[in-house]
């Protein structure tokens, strides 16, 4: 009887209070080591998406920039390689110019240098070119009336002419070599009297250039030396 009065009998119902609803909960410290991370705040600028827009933004960009620069790059490069070349084509032109002007300049001076010198020689021995001298070589001549010799360059010929004592009546011709090569006819023929070979006798060096030819005296004329 007794359990089932007790079973029967209703349960005492706790009164509620607001201010003791901290005490009916007891909040128990966590047993477990493992630790939760924080959910990380996602910041737009860390967006992947976002950055690969702004990569790929920026990549546009500086391909345009690059563009720009490689268009201006070129734009300055193409007079840059014309005043190059320009550069490297004036010393070209500038040595040809200055072998040129050598090359005038020795043809000029080489050329005015025959000019004057013919015109000296046309001045002195005249054309066709003329050597003259008198002197006493002891074929009917004396002082007062020496031999006359012309030394003469007679188209290429050369001959040298004796009057005796200055009577043409009597005169020799002495027909010398003959000379070959351009201009040669304008060479000029000069001579000389000395013993040569020291017999007392003068006897005639001619003068061809830096040639020399020797007519020996025999007493009466001359003969060429062999």
């Amino acid at each position: 009887m007794g359990a089932t009065e007790a079973r029967k009998q209703p349960p005492v119902q706790a009164g509620y209070d607001v201010a003791d609803e901290d005490d009916m909960y007891v909040s128990r410290s966590p047993s477990s080591a493992r630790r939760y991370k924080q959910p990380v705040q996602r910041d737009t600028l860390d967006d992947p998406m976002v950055l690969k827009g702004a990569i790929i933004q920026h990549r546009r960009s500086s391909l345009a920039a690059q563009a720009g620069n490689s268009v201006a790059s070129k734009a300055v490069s193409a007079p840059l390689k014309r005043v190059r070349r320009h550069y490297r084509r004036f010393p070209l032109i500038a040595v040809g110019l200055g072998m040129l002007v050598m090359a005038l300049l020795v043809f000029g001076s080489a050329t005015f240098i025959t000019w004057w010198q013919i015109h000296q020689d046309d001045m002195q021995y005249g054309r066709p070119r003329t050597f003259q001298l008198d002197a006493v070589v002891g074929h009917a001549d004396s002082p007062a009336n020496p031999t006359h010799f012309i030394f003469l360059n007679l188209n290429r010929h050369v001959e040298i002419i004796e009057i005796p004592g200055g009577d043409a009546s009597h005169a020799h011709i002495y027909q010398g070599p003959v000379l070959f090569g351009s201009g040669q006819d304008l060479t000029p023929i000069t001579g000389e009297l000395r013993d040569v070979n020291g017999d007392g006798k003068p006897d005639i060096i001619v003068h061809i250039q830096d040639q020399q030819l020797i007519l020996m005296n025999n007493g009466n004329g001359f003969e060429w030396a062999k």
